[in-house]
């Protein structure tokens, strides 16, 4: 059962879409997209990915538009409002779902975002794919994390990653000959990420 809603936020209606997996649930799993500046969407085909393989281990999933994209009201706002929206979301679905915990997952500016909700929510897990480390202030996670990058990113660079995992240490997962987004190595992906859920 897949739901398209629009979930009160700090400033306006955040575009979210639900989706149930086919089993009973076990726990739900919020995923957050790219830099929305640069054409990241609730859409984007690593956030797919991620969802659908985190229905087939029974959670719950949920994708939302940052500020500004599609539906979702206000302005990018760098991050900062962008946590805030986000803790919304898991404040309203936690009152419809009570007793399943959350996994976080980001990629890249989703990432950052998702670091810093896992600060103020209690959560399961951290899953950051590709985390902006490079450009954005990460800090110390709230609660267990992984790391998912590729040795040919162009944007950030491993360099940086693996910096952040030692200094953090935070398990890091290293996918040879994937770039920023991943093209050709999706399945790659998700099979590390399944290897750890």
């Amino acid at each position: 059962m897949r739901e398209h809603v629009l979930i009160p936020g700090p400033v306006g209606v955040i575009e979210t879409v639900i989706e149930m997996p086919a089993i009973q649930p076990v726990g739900l799993a919020l995923i957050a997209h790219p830099h929305p500046l640069y054409g990241g969407t609730m859409n984007n085909k690593v956030v797919t990915t991620l969802a659908k393989l985190m229905r087939e281990h029974g959670h719950i999933t949920v994708r939302c538009n940052f500020r500004g994209v599609g539906q979702s009201q206000g302005k990018h706002d760098a991050g900062i409002g962008e946590t805030d929206d986000l803790h919304a979301v898991t404040d309203h679905l936690s009152a419809h779902h009570p007793g399943l915990a959350w996994s976080l997952l980001g990629f890249s500016f989703g990432a950052f975002v998702q670091k810093r909700l896992s600060t103020r929510i209690a959560a399961q897990r951290l899953l950051m794919v590709a985390p902006a480390v490079s450009i954005r202030p990460f800090g110390t996670p709230g609660t267990a994390a992984h790391i998912f990058q590729g040795d040919a990113d162009e944007i950030i660079p491993l360099a940086a990653v693996v910096q952040y995992a030692r200094r953090e240490a935070i398990p890091l997962t290293v996918i040879p000959g994937a770039s920023h987004f991943f093209h050709g190595k999706l399945l790659e992906l998700r099979e590390a990420v399944r290897a750890v859920i």
